[in-house]
């Protein structure tokens, strides 16, 4: 899709009124158990000690499913012990055994509770018949959750992570979207069994839609979007957590049987209960029924939900199945409504957005009106457009096809959002003109790259991205390579030899290109000449570029690579263009300027900015509307001008005019009708611009030399007569009436003016300044 289509999609979408944006992932979570104060015998810390440390146990099984901050863990063996832990340690969390020597684990749950009572008081015990009891006539009001202890880290865990999703849950599900699975059952036994097996699923799903972040920092992000699990052990307990967060639930596993009104009886089966309600207020809410009696199945079939029978062998592989089908885990199946076959998968949000267009009209139909779309789009932390998505129906709509588009340019605009603001992680696998910035390697980036990435976090920050009705304020889609790529070309062609030698620069240069980029660069560079659709600079982006103090602009090269329709002449431009920039990096000029600011030549390191060039093609001429450039001070003001205001300097066709100092319309962005060089027609014909650059689109002119400038052409204003943008930005001079008129006419003289900009509005560039 190109980029006057994304603008395009965007007009699309204001006509809803929509904002389309990513969720901020690193605040979710905020509230975290770092620390677990475990009270048990010495016998039990001895059996822990024996089978593996405990916390080594919770380590490895963080990492093995991509977590982070595991928790440390302080044991205490006696109620002094556990006081002075308590009084010296900041406590997150207090796990005890069922029985640790002399103390009485209910007594001393209600002493530490009365003391600390934001602490979660956790009690492990053994399953057996006999506990069972014990636990039904215990007072276990200070006690936040018992669980059946078998040994096992994957429930310490599976405990620690159904803490934290409480704790964050007000947060992370009510303002964010974050969802939730709602769990009901009351037995000890059974829960300290699902609990584990459900996170796992979840933590798989995780790492499933980790892969739509842009990099590895995001990825570990993208962890804490993941769906929450809410536990209840009473039906009312069940209710009040589904109206809470009832907009967020994405799905419901409940027992048939556990109490209502303080009163357990088997024939009332809350579930069942709940059941009804949940499914009179939202029929598509996924419900999965269990229970120890297969009887209890009829009345699951009754009500048209699933059921799991807790003694079947294949109960928590059943609970996963179901869950991976029915709460938006795995791919996106597009079904036929009567036969149920696949039509369609989707893998990513790529992959759906691609499916949506193409998929028959009965399948999208189905799948939009029970909401399978945001509840995938949902389990997969991308919320914005789920969000979107969720209330709409087809009445919304003047057909299928009008829903269908909408789908598309929603995801293409949340797309083209995120890849605004992030610096992605290249991968010629799943590279695409979503991407706008992004970094082939793992070195530096070099100064000017980082320049442009601040940039482009500032227009993300103030959203200026559309702030202006029809206008797009960007950088140019642009890939980096790192520094790290520089060393290897230099090492693997033994260049510093010559490199540091003081011969003529074309003897530099011809060492240079005639060298050999490394392999899987040239592999990921074919990859972005198929994404890229414009003519390129390739630019230099050294460690020292852009330096606070020692700035290095105009000390290195940038070459202007023409398109070529021939993917491997455009393959070979590219790359001599890259080689061309690190050679100059060793040009006499460069080496007598790193002398002159003290720095070492063979320490600097060369990164390389590939970036579309902006503009549109006029016959072999290549060049954009305007290009200039904008300082924050300026230390020259005119009349009512002041140096916070501002200064900008605006030329006709490539920025080499500005950066060379040629003749240019300078003004200030608060007074762009007060122009000096305008104050009358005779000095607008002397200080305005008479010549502009514009890059020559013939591949043949395309040789790399010492001058960069090689395949620029530099053409006279009264040659651009044909150029259908001049209307905009000329004037006309009238040499009978001796009057300068805003605007193109047939007779006079031509003069580069902007007045249809500056004066008339037609494009908002000084208040974009």
């Amino acid at each position: 899709m190109s980029m006057l289509n994304l603008v395009g999609d965007q007009s699309y979408l204001n006509s809803y009124q929509l904002d389309i944006y990513d969720t901020s992932f690193d605040k979710l979570m905020q509230k975290r158990i770092y620390k677990v104060l475990l009270i048990c015998s010495s016998y039990d810390a001895f059996m822990l000690e024996e089978d593996g440390r405990i916390d080594e146990q919770i380590f490895n099984e963080y990492v093995s499913l991509s977590l982070r901050y595991p928790p440390v863990f302080i044991q205490a063996h006696t109620a002094r012990e556990v006081l002075k832990v308590l009084q010296e340690e900041r406590i997150d969390l207090i796990i005890s055994m069922l029985n640790v020597g002399e103390i009485d684990t209910f007594n001393l749950a209600k002493m530490l509770k009365a003391r600390h009572p934001d602490i979660p008081i956790v009690v492990l015990t053994p399953f057996s018949r006999e506990v069972s009891i014990r636990l039904q006539r215990e007072d276990l009001s200070a006690i936040d959750y018992v669980f059946c202890w078998l040994g096992n880290a994957d429930l310490l865990l599976a405990i620690i992570k159904l803490i934290e999703d409480k704790m964050n849950a007000d947060h992370d599900i009510l303002d964010v979207g974050v969802q939730a699975i709602l769990l009901v059952e009351d037995s000890v036994r059974y829960y300290s069994s699902f609990l584990p097996n459900i996170y796992k699923i979840v933590f798989r799903q995780a790492r499933s839609f980790m892969t739509e972040a842009l990099n590895e920092h995001h990825r570990m992000l993208r962890m804490r979007g993941r769906p929450k699990i809410l536990m209840a052990t009473t039906y009312e307990e069940a209710v009040a957590l589904y109206r809470k967060y009832q907009n967020n639930i994405i799905g419901v596993i409940s027992d048939i049987s556990y109490k209502v009104d303080n009163q357990r009886d088997h024939l009332t089966k809350a579930g069942l209960r709940l059941c009804k309600l949940i499914r009179t207020e939202d029929p598509n809410m996924p419900f999965l029924l269990q229970s120890s009696e297969f009887s209890n199945k009829l009345y699951a079939d009754e009500l048209g939900v699933s059921f799991v029978h807790k003694y079947s062998k294949t109960c928590n592989i059943e609970i996963r199945d179901y869950i991976i089908n029915n709460f938006g885990f795995g791919d996106f199946i597009f079904r036929d409504p009567d036969t149920m076959v696949e039509v369609g998968r989707a893998t990513d949000l790529s992959q759906l957005q691609q499916l949506i267009m193409t998929v028959p009209d009965r399948s999208l139909v189905y799948h939009t009106s029970r909401n399978d779309i945001s509840k995938w789009l949902n389990a997969r932390a991308i919320f914005s457009i789920a969000q979107l998505f969720k209330p709409m129906t087809l009445r919304d709509f003047k057909n299928t096809d009008d829903a269908r588009n909408f789908l598309y340019y929603a995801i293409s605009a949340y797309r083209l959002s995120k890849g605004r603001s992030i610096i992605a992680k290249f991968d010629r696998n799943t590279f695409d003109e979503y991407k706008f910035f992004a970094r082939i390697g793992e070195g530096s980036i070099g100064g000017k790259a980082r320049g442009l990435a601040f940039i482009n976090q500032v227009i993300k920050d103030y959203n200026l991205f559309h702030k202006f009705d029809d206008v797009i304020i960007s950088i140019p889609r642009t890939v980096v390579i790192s520094t790290e790529l520089f060393d290897e070309f230099m090492e693997s062609n033994n260049l510093y030899g010559i490199a540091l030698q003081d011969v003529d620069d074309e003897v530099v240069l011809d060492a240079f290109v005639s060298a050999k980029l490394p392999e899987r660069l040239k592999i990921d560079l074919r990859k972005v000449i198929s994404v890229f659709k414009r003519p390129l600079a390739v630019r230099s982006s050294s460690k020292l570029e852009d330096s606070h103090y020692q700035p290095f602009a105009g000390i290195y090269s940038t070459y202007m690579v023409p398109r070529a329709e021939d993917m491997d002449q455009m393959l070979r431009m590219l790359c001599s263009a890259i080689k061309a920039v690190y050679a100059s990096v060793f040009f006499k000029a460069s080496k007598a300027y790193m002398n002159a600011t003290q720095n070492v030549i063979d320490e600097e390191k060369m990164g390389i900015v590939i970036q579309e060039i902006c503009g549109n093609e006029y016959g072999n001429m290549y060049l954009p509307t305007l290009s200039g450039v904008a300082r924050s001070i300026n230390f020259y003001p005119l009349g009512a001008e002041k140096p916070e205001d501002g200064i900008a300097s605006i030329g006709f066709g490539l920025g080499k005019l500005i950066v060379d100092g040629g003749v240019s319309l300078r003004f200030s962005p608060k007074y762009p009708k007060k122009i000096l060089q305008l104050s009358s027609p005779e000095m607008a014909m002397r200080q305005t611009q008479k010549t502009f650059y514009a890059l020559n689109t013939d591949p043949a002119a395309f040789v790399p030399q010492v001058d960069d400038g090689m395949n620029l052409l530099k053409m006279e204003v009264n040659q651009a007569v044909e150029i259908p943008d001049l209307r905009y930005i000329a004037s006309t001079y009238d040499f009978h009436s001796g009057v300068l008129r805003d605007g193109y006419y047939d007779e006079g003289m031509k003069l580069i003016t902007f007045a249809g900009i500056l004066k008339h509005k037609t494009f908002p560039l000084d208040e974009i300044l």
